[in-house]
């Protein structure tokens, strides 16, 4: 069993920053890929950003290419978001998510992800 804690969710204005931290149980941390996903209010859950479990890979969604990158902590059990330029479009519920199958590449879906955190808020002003 994995669990998955989200923190560092908040309330910015648009332009501001701010990190997420995914911190996971499990002796097996470095062997799990990692993933952050977001749902707005009314809006179906969506892909964010994932690293893989090696950390060679990465891959993140065409809306935050280039603001938001992924990174992890092996020894600290720990997956991180930083969040740049962030926008009103931006706000919603991010969670974090584990897949522990050690798949080729780095999963993209939903239903690849074994276990889920209870999710963070996030809210950008205008």
């Amino acid at each position: 069993q994995v669990q998955l804690v989200e923190s560092g969710g908040g309330l910015v204005q648009a332009g501001g920053s701010l990190r997420l931290s995914c911190a996971a149980s499990g002796r097996t941390f470095s062997s799990y890929a990692m993933g952050w996903f977001r749902q707005a209010p009314g809006k179906e859950r969506e892909f964010v950003v994932a690293i893989s479990w090696s950390g060679s890979s990465t891959y993140y969604a065409d809306s935050v290419k280039g603001r938001f990158t992924i990174s992890r902590d092996n020894a600290k059990n720990t997956v991180y978001l930083q969040m740049n330029s962030l926008k009103p479009e931006d706000t919603a519920v991010y969670y974090c998510a584990a897949d522990t199958n050690r798949r080729v590449g780095v999963p993209l879906v939903g239903y690849e992800y074994d276990y889920w955190g209870q999710g963070t808020q996030v809210t950008v002003s205008s």
